[in-house]
């Protein structure tokens, strides 16, 4: 769930899915430098961001937000609109050939999103990528207050289910290490990266759990 940094390790050109769960596979991610560059350019930075699964901080206030938010929230019900609210912002790193690269992997089951609705209204969500055990967290937006920090809460109560061991943030924000995330070495997450990649997990679509369940499981074990 990066911001755009640097970490440059070169011009990949014309990039297909099967090129880009490899790049995954090896431990780098693709990122354009704006929405109006049709240029991808692989990231390979020296440290790594990770939101450990079981140690998310979720503070009273955040609790309460859950539980009376009263949003919809709901699993790959809209992953090109997800995508789409991701790269609003007006500086974003996800451009055309990227947005395309992601429909793609979603259709072949390695791109999921979570979204949450006010009515019909898609007020946030997020997005990533999967392989094996592992969730590359791609991006999150928030179009209602704490957004973005619901989708997350629910996210990784539903990885946990699901049977991941890594969750890649790419880069650490201060947006994500306000709920737990840290920063690791490139040898480190390497060596978590294999170990994720031989598990296996499936992201799926399980029948979502009360938010009360969601909350007792996480605080029992964040």
């Amino acid at each position: 769930m990066a911001e755009r940094k640097p970490g440059l390790r070169r011009d990949i050109g014309v990039l297909s899915p099967k090129q880009l769960l490899s790049g995954y596979a090896r431990g780098i991610f693709p990122m354009a430098a704006s929405a109006s560059d049709p240029r991808l350019l692989w990231f390979d930075p020296p440290r790594r961001g990770i939101m450990p699964l079981h140690q998310m901080r979720i503070t009273r206030s955040l609790a309460r937000r859950v539980r009376n938010c009263g949003w919809d929230v709901r699993l790959n019900h809209d992953f090109d609109a997800t995508v789409a609210g991701c790269a609003e912002r007006d500086e974003t790193w996800i451009n055309a050939p990227l947005s395309r690269l992601y429909r793609r992997l979603h259709e072949m089951g390695n791109a999921h999103s979570i979204e949450l609705y006010e009515g019909d209204a898609l007020v946030g969500g997020l997005f990533g990528v999967t392989l094996g055990g592992a969730f590359f967290g791609e991006s999150m937006f928030s179009r209602r207050r704490d957004a973005s920090k619901v989708a997350m809460v629910w996210l990784i109560h539903h990885l946990r289910k699901s049977g991941f061991r890594l969750f890649d943030t790419q880069y650490l924000t201060t947006h994500l290490a306000s709920l737990g995330g840290r920063e690791i070495s490139r040898a480190d997450y390497r060596v978590r990266l294999d170990f994720a990649l031989t598990l296996p997990a499936v992201f799926g679509v399980r029948p979502l759990p009360p938010v009360q369940l969601v909350l007792q499981e996480m605080t029992q074990t964040s």
